[in-house]
Parts: C-alpha cells; sequence; structure tokens
C-alpha cells in the first residue's frame, strides 16, 4: 500500500432527443481524438504509472521542490527480541516461531474484528451485533469510520501533513475497498425504484473542446434516459445520493460526529474516454472514494494568496488560466485521493475504462472567518447597548477630512479620528462573546446535518421503535412509561444545541431532519429557564446515561416530563427498553 502527497505552498481546497443527438455528434468527434498524457496503466493488472512534481511549504511561500513524496508501508509488528532470537539454540528459535506466529493470528483477528465493526457500523438496521446499548460508541465508531477512509496512513499524520495543505492519493489495489457503498448497478436500481429528479437529484453533464455544458431535461431522469445520453459521452452526478442510500447515510451522519459539521457526498460515474466537467475549485475539503474503474486527475495550486482555502467555489476555468498540475495520477478502484479547498482540479477517464466515484464533502462554511462573523456583530451590538461611547455623535463636519480622497492626508484630526475608532474597536474585543458564537455556528451545523443513523439496539431504546404499538383491531399494546430510575443520554453528541436567545432557551435538535438538504425549517424546543440545568447535565454527560431521578431540577414530575419530551424528539434514548405498563 502507499501514499502520495504533496504539500503546496498557500494551499488548501470543489432534454430533450434533440440535445442528445447534439451531444452525439460532439462524442464522435471527440473519440476520433488521440488523447495525449504523460500515464498509462494497464487496468487489468492494477499497474499504474504516474508523474508527478513535488513540493515543500517555505516561509515567504515560494514553492520549494522535493525530491520524493512521502510513501507509507505496512510493516509485520515483530519484537526485537524475535529479530535478535535468530542466533539462538533451537528451542528458542521455536519459541520465538510460535510468539510470531501467535502475534500474526492475534493482528489477523485484530483486523477481522475491525472490519466486522466497520461492516457493523455501516450495516442496514437488520445487522444486529451490539448486545446493549452500552456497547455502542458513536464517538469510537466515528473514528474508526475515518481511520478506514483513509488508512493505511494515520490519522495524526493526515491532519499534520495533509488537512487544508496539500493533496494525497492513496493507492491500496484493493478494488472492492469502497464497493459495500455503491456500484453501477445500484445507480440504475436507484433510478427505477425512486422518484429521482432531474437538477434536483441528478445532473448530466459534458466537458468538450473546452465548453462545459449541462443536458438536463425536465421531470423525472428515467434510466432509458439516463443511460442514453452516458451513452453519447455525458457523466452522471447523483446529488446528495446518501437520500437513496442506506450505508452512504450511515458513513456521512457518522462522519458527522467525527467533523462536528455537515459532511455531504456526490456520486460521478464518467465514461470511457471522456470528461464531465471544467477545470475549477470547490469550496469543501474533498475526499475522493474510486468506486469502479479509474480516472486520470490533475490538480493544480491556487492561483493567487486569495483563492488559499476560498470561502466560495470557483467559476469554470479555461486550460490557459491554471498553469501546470502539482499532481498527476491516476485513482484507481479502491484508491482514495484527497484534496483541499482551493485545489483547481480536472479529472478524465482513459484506456476505455469507466469510472465511478463519491466524493465526501466537509468543513463548508466552517473556518475563522465564518466563527468571527458571528462574533465580531454581536460583540458590537452589546457594545453600542452597554457603552455610551459607541453612542456618541461623529465629528462635526468629519466627512471633509475622511475618505479615499482624503486618504492622503496627514491632518491632526484624522489622526484623532483614527485612533479613536481603535479604542472604540478595543473596547469592543471586551464585549466579545465566544461560547454564544459558537452556538450560532452549531445552530447552523445542525439545520444541515442529516439525521443520525442508530444502532439496532439503539432503536429498541428510542421512541423510533419503543413505546406504544397498534395491532389488530385498533388495539394499542406496549404502553411504556419513564421512570425516576430510567437512565437516558443524548443520541448523538452534535445532534443537539442548547441556545440562549432573549426570549427563552431553545434546544435545536437535528433528529427530525430529512435526509434530502434543508429540506425542513430549523427545528427546536423552547424550555423555561427552570429546566435548563437538567438539559446542560445531559448534554454534558454524553456519551454517560444519567438517572432521570440526578436531573437537577425540583421535582420527580418535572424530572420525567423533561426525559419524555426529549424522548418523544429521539434527541436521547434509554440504556434499556422500557418496561411495559401492565
Amino acid at each position: 500500500m502507499e501514499t502520495s502527497g504533496i504539500p503546496v505552498s498557500a494551499f488548501a481546497m470543489y432534454s430533450d432527443s434533440k440535445k442528445r443527438n447534439s451531444v452525439k455528434e460532439k462524442s464522435k468527434v471527440k473519440v476520433k481524438r488521440k488523447r495525449s498524457n504523460s500515464i498509462t496503466s494497464d487496468f487489468e493488472c492494477n499497474k499504474t504509472s504516474t508523474s508527478s512534481n513535488g513540493f515543500d511549504v517555505s516561509k515567504n511561500s515560494c514553492l520549494q521542490k522535493k525530491k520524493t513524496p512521502n510513501k507509507l508501508k505496512l510493516h509485520d509488528a515483530v519484537s526485537d527480541d524475535d529479530k535478535t532470537n535468530k542466533t539462538s539454540m533451537k528451542t528458542e528459535s521455536t519459541k520465538s516461531s510460535c510468539s510470531k506466529a501467535m502475534k500474526t493470528s492475534i493482528k489477523k483477528e485484530n483486523k477481522k474484528k475491525k472490519n466486522t465493526k466497520i461492516t457493523s457500523c455501516l450495516s442496514s438496521p437488520s445487522y444486529k451485533a451490539e448486545e446493549n446499548v452500552n456497547s455502542v460508541n458513536p464517538i469510537e465508531d466515528s473514528s474508526i469510520l475515518f481511520s478506514w477512509l483513509i488508512h493505511p496512513m494515520s490519522v495524526d499524520k493526515f491532519f499534520n501533513k495533509s488537512w487544508e495543505k496539500a493533496p494525497l492519493h492513496i493507492k491500496r489495489n484493493k478494488a472492492n475497498y469502497y464497493k459495500l457503498l455503491m456500484s453501477t448497478p445500484m445507480i440504475d436500481d436507484l433510478l427505477r425504484k425512486y422518484n429521482i429528479l432531474f437538477t434536483k437529484n441528478i445532473d448530466i453533464t459534458s466537458y468538450s473542446d473546452g465548453q462545459r455544458e449541462t443536458h438536463n431535461p425536465p421531470g423525472r431522469a428515467l434510466p432509458s434516459v439516463v443511460w442514453d445520453y452516458y451513452a453519447n459521452g455525458c457523466s452522471v452526478r447523483m446529488l446528495n445520493p446518501q437520500t437513496f442510500i442506506p450505508k452512504l447515510h450511515t458513513l456521512n451522519a457518522s462522519l458527522q460526529e467525527y467533523f462536528g459539521c455537515f459532511v455531504g457526498a456526490n456520486s460521478y460515474l464518467t465514461p470511457p474516454d471522456s470528461q464531465g466537467f471544467a477545470p475549477h475549485y470547490d469550496d469543501i475539503e474533498a475526499f475522493i472514494l474510486q468506486i469502479e474503474g479509474k480516472k486520470r486527475w490533475r490538480l493544480y495550486k491556487p492561483r493567487n494568496d486569495e483563492e488559499y482555502l476560498p470561502r466560495y467555489s470557483s467559476k469554470n476555468f479555461d486550460q490557459s488560466e491554471i498553469g501546470e498540475p502539482i499532481l498527476d495520477v491516476v485513482v484507481e478502484a479502491g484508491d482514495l485521493l484527497y484534496f483541499p479547498r482551493g485545489t483547481i482540479h480536472q479529472g478524465e477517464t482513459i484506456d476505455g475504462c469507466h469510472s465511478l466515484h463519491i466524493t465526501l464533502s466537509c468543513y463548508q462554511k466552517n473556518s475563522w472567518g465564518n466563527f468571527l462573523e458571528e462574533l465580531v456583530p454581536e460583540a458590537l451590538k452589546t457594545s453600542i447597548e452597554c457603552n455610551s461611547e459607541f453612542r456618541q455623535g461623529l465629528p462635526l463636519n468629519y466627512l471633509n477630512e475622511i475618505g479615499s480622497v482624503h486618504s492622503k492626508k496627514n491632518t491632526e484630526f484624522r489622526q484623532k479620528f483614527i485612533k479613536n475608532t481603535k479604542d472604540l474597536l478595543h473596547k469592543m474585543i471586551d464585549m466579545i462573546d465566544i461560547d454564544k458564537a459558537a452556538d450560532q455556528i452549531a445552530k447552523n451545523h445542525i439545520h444541515d446535518f442529516l439525521p443520525p443513523v442508530l444502532a439496532p439496539i439503539e432503536l429498541e431504546c428510542s421512541a423510533l421503535q419503543d413505546g406504544e404499538r397498534m395491532i389488530e383491531q385498533g388495539v394499542v399494546v406496549n404502553r411504556v412509561e419513564i421512570e425516576p430510575d430510567t437512565r437516558i443520554r443524548l443520541v448523538r453528541a452534535h445532534c443537539v444545541r442548547l441556545v440562549e436567545n432573549k426570549e427563552a432557551w431553545r434546544i435545536y435538535y437535528s433528529s427530525e431532519n430529512s435526509k434530502e438538504y434543508h429540506q425542513y425549517e430549523l427545528q427546536f424546543l423552547e424550555l423555561d429557564s427552570h429546566i435548563v440545568p437538567a438539559v446542560k447535565k445531559i448534554i454534558a454527560s454524553y456519551p454517560d446515561f444519567v438517572k432521570v431521578d440526578d436531573l437537577p431540577i425540583e421535582g420527580e414530575d418535572n424530572k420525567v416530563q423533561v426525559a419524555r419530551d426529549l424522548w418523544e424528539k429521539c434527541i436521547v434514548l434509554t440504556d434499556v427498553p422500557l418496561p411495559i405498563i401492565e
């Protein structure tokens, strides 16, 4: 297994029949055109030759050439004693061999358990591995899934060397590594099973002769129409496929817990020897999971410092605007390609192979700039309310001294005006409330989030499956009640946010969100102030369970009512299914 990364300075990161006939004519021309590239690859034998340049970061942001990209290799865990025992007596050698065999066996067993855990994390609700809710650890599960995503690179090394800094290609030679998430037959099945709409759920695109086009007719994306476009050289982009694919929903919802912000996905199916999109950069951290086939990717550094870690995606670029690639690589089935926001990129299929990949995206609108946008206006508002200096009138005739026309002046009035402005800004800093700003950022994330995915045993302890049921003849059974000795916890750490408003406290939650992005308004519950300490304790105790009777509010009935209200909104679950009332 190999990894390669390119550190870079100032770098981080994305019809009708008439139209189809038009695409077909273009594709005929394109097929005749002989492609030239520096990458040759034998897809059948999994051999790839790549050409890439390595760069490092210097203090003055100039690109410095490196000799070779870093590579990671897996090593067997063999102790120093095993190595020194080569010249020992036969019995000691046998012992060493047994020790090695035992370690190898343990290693295989641990790997098997880890793979089982990953399968369990991504499996459908019919999969049942947990014995009780206490055996489910959402924090650990999210870490396991992210480690699996970037294996064999360590998480620490990834965040130190690549995150927001440099592209990374992890080559695995395991074509089925991401296959459990998606496949081309699955796309066909989704088109037949669901009312998938052009533009809303799927895009048909092409890129030829420097022109990027979208060919979306109105209405439902019927498979015969989609595959006709595909056969004529068009790419098929599926928007938010986690809406329809449970394993992908589970992966993204789990990674939300890891990153603390929305994790989205798009899938891209590209026919052989074609390109669906023009060179561009995005405003997200991108993880390319190659599912089938292969694709040649060319990545380019930002054109200037203003495009480093951009807050918005770019226009489509012409080849003449982007220079030479800093990474030119063939990504094959089972490989991962990561690149930060701001990375200009383009991908094309080669050697007669199609390509299917999923792009996972995260960290959109999650920068210090976004945090300060919440922090500074609120601090200014508080300063104006609390300090009369901010409400004093501006000096008479200040417009005759201040402005672009007067910017070169160095008068006493101008110097005094600048000093007063800076003094007020310093006083405003004393009014900042970082907790309030964080709550506002978190509230926005709550609206973005996918709903949490619960393990089977968790479902049995939640309002989704526990509680009253209707059976034959209109009879309601399985009546349950939360009691003072009932133990509860949040379903997930980031599924709620307690926010103080002037009017009231509110708890915002994502458990009733749709898998479709922003389909519903932001959901919240308003709380009386005397209930707030109980909610704070539940949130602060995660992932531990809290006994209802230990909630720090007065009155047993109040404690039970708070727990019941949160349970009915799937904000909390119990450690065991609730007892049935006889």
